[in-house]
């Protein structure tokens, strides 16, 4: 295994750790900071866990470092530090579950195309290249530079992505009966051709 398929793996291993602190802290499973106690019961399920003092250094690890992105933060209550997830880390959360959704295709097809345009102003291009690494990490296809295309509904993804982007006007959301030349299309979502 070469070393970008090493780095590549210990971040994914990183962001499932994460989130599953995330989950346990949402949850209320993790009651002080410094003993880890029930998130042992969740995270036990994720390959590579082990129990004990490696395991207790990675969960403050996670934690300090999902504190640094503004996802959880610390509260101290009769001597002892508490995690509790922000609003920033509910709507993470709410984006990954949505990714995971959206993963599972349905069984059928409905034939409508579902087309993402946006019109985000060149001040805000940091916005507008967030959002289009977010379009193709959740498997939309870019038609034009400002225009993508996904053959399964995605309206609370896009929401949610307008109220975390916070671009709302700048988004729309359409869904189209048909589209000239949807032949590549079809074939890249693995569809019935017409």
């Amino acid at each position: 295994m070469g070393f970008v398929e090493k780095e590549a793996r210990r971040v994914r291993r990183l962001r499932t750790f994460q989130k599953a602190m995330l989950i346990a802290v949402l949850a209320g499973v993790m009651v002080v900071i410094g003993a880890v106690p029930d998130a042992t019961q969740i995270l036990k399920y994720f390959r590579g866990y082990k129990k004990g003092a490696r395991f207790n250094y990675q969960a403050k690890n996670a934690l300090g470092r999902l504190a640094k992105s503004g996802l959880v933060i610390f509260e101290e209550r009769d001597g002892k530090r508490y995690a509790r997830v922000t609003e920033a880390g509910e709507r993470m959360l709410e984006l990954e579950s949505l990714r995971e959704k959206s993963a599972q295709k349905p069984k059928r097809w409905d034939g409508r195309w579902r087309v993402v345009l946006f019109d985000i102003p060149e001040r805000r291009r940091g916005v507008r290249n967030r959002l289009r690494l977010f379009m193709q990490e959740f498997g939309f296809v870019r038609l034009q530079d400002s225009v993508w295309v996904y053959p399964y509904d995605c309206e609370d993804l896009i929401a949610l992505a307008k109220a975390n982007f916070r671009i709302g006007f700048d988004v729309l959301y359409m869904i189209a009966e048909q589209l000239e030349g949807d032949k590549y299309l079809r074939e890249h979502f693995g569809l019935p051709s017409s």
